[in-house]
């Protein structure tokens, strides 16, 4: 029954897929490291009670396993928190700030398909013990600079920041049950469930219109002054100017083309703490990446510290590439049983420029003409026949 099945959310990948993954992987993680962020790499399996309840992802989302000493262990939900431990301990006396990065398959249970994978491939950085905003700029110009070394053109990054949501919700509905709700329509990007709710919501007229002109707050720098007007508390003003030096900064870097101020963004990540964002395609669905502040998550491992990232979803990104194939050339060469230490040598010289080369003995071979379609190049060492190509 099960012979050719997978489990739910798991995915094969395609020659052709795997190796345009490959590129744009590549492509990413060379620009990553032209910004000076070092990769590191972390164990597959996790504790529970350390990374898997710090990783903000639900609890009925994580792979448990039980390890021949009965510890509870996790596949990896995400790659912020192993790096949050790492940093708080082995690299924690090397000083701040620290800039690292990473290249994981991350893993989170799926209770129906829906399109979402239970297994992903995650590309990011983290840039550890720097609370300033200029390190929120660099994580947003680097995630430009690498959308478009991939070949990515149309994209948009929203940012928004948690803590002016936070402020306008606390200000006008008093309850964090009230706000939570607010937020779950916000997260889903259910605005018309949102606007109804407002409407049922016991408030005044005034403060009801102050909800409902928060869902316009998406646009240009401009919305920045909109949203002052809205929020009389001074942590939601405070959120507003933070964004704003941040706007400034990123036109230092000449992005600006590429962002968007979008206020409504509600994370699921219950450790951000500031300044948030994620970004879209034309033709994609969910948001290829997403990062943001996060600055009391090193302070459960310990060592508290100021903290920002971002991580980019490679399939999706491969996705909003069109599923542009990275072909490259693959030369067949096809040999009899007396002519292979030629085949041999012509092989190890086009592989020694670089190139594919295929050996294939001819006894090997059902249907020439199907075998043959997929290469580039074809060369014979057949017989008395020398160097003939097709």
């Amino acid at each position: 029954m099960y012979m050719f099945e997978k489990p739910l959310g798991m995915r094969d990948t395609m020659p052709s897929v795997y190796k345009s993954k490959k590129k744009v992987r590549e492509s990413l993680q060379n620009e990553i490291e032209r910004w000076g962020f070092d990769f590191i790499e972390t164990p597959t399996l996790e504790f529970y009670e350390t990374v898997g309840v710090q990783s903000a992802i639900l609890d009925q989302q994580l792979f448990k396993l039980l390890d021949q000493q009965g510890h509870t262990l996790v596949l990896r939900p995400d790659m912020t928190a192993p790096i949050a431990r790492i940093a708080a301990s082995k690299l924690y006396k090397q000083g701040y700030p620290l800039r690292l990065a990473y290249l994981a398959n991350v893993f989170r249970a799926q209770q129906r398909e829906g399109g979402r994978p239970a297994e992903f491939e995650q590309i990011g950085t983290e840039l550890i013990g720097d609370g300033s905003t200029y390190a929120d700029a660099e994580m947003i110009a680097l995630l430009v600079a690498v959308l478009k070394d991939s070949g990515l053109e149309d994209f948009k990054i929203a940012i928004g920041h948690i803590g002016f949501a936070d402020s306008l919700f606390k200000e006008i509905l008093g309850n964090q049950e009230r706000a939570d709700r607010l937020r779950r329509f916000l997260y889903e990007k259910n605005y018309v469930g949102y606007r109804e709710h407002v409407k049922e919501l016991p408030l005044s007229s005034i403060d009801k219109q102050r909800l409902l002109s928060f869902l316009t707050l998406r646009g240009g720098i401009e919305k920045a002054d909109e949203a002052k007007s809205l929020c009389e508390l001074a942590e939601g003003k405070d959120a507003i100017e933070e964004l704003k030096e941040l706007w400034a900064i990123l036109g230092d870097y000449g992005v600006t083309d590429y962002v968007k101020i979008d206020l409504n963004i509600v994370s699921h990540m219950s450790y951000y703490t500031g300044i948030l964002f994620e970004v879209y395609a034309n033709h994609i669905g969910f948001p290829l990446g997403n990062g943001g502040r996060y600055d009391q998550l090193l302070e459960k491992f310990e060592r508290p510290a100021p903290a920002t990232g971002f991580g980019i979803h490679l399939d999706r990104l491969l996705e909003a590439l069109g599923g542009k194939d990275h072909v490259q050339n693959k030369t067949c060469i096809i040999y009899s049983s007396d002519r292979t230490r030629e085949a041999i040598e012509y092989a190890v010289t086009i592989r020694r420029d670089g190139l594919q080369a295929v050996m294939q003995h001819i006894k090997g071979i059902q249907n020439l003409d199907e075998f043959t379609k997929e290469f580039t190049e074809v060369m014979y060492f057949i017989g008395s026949r020398k160097d003939e190509q097709l």
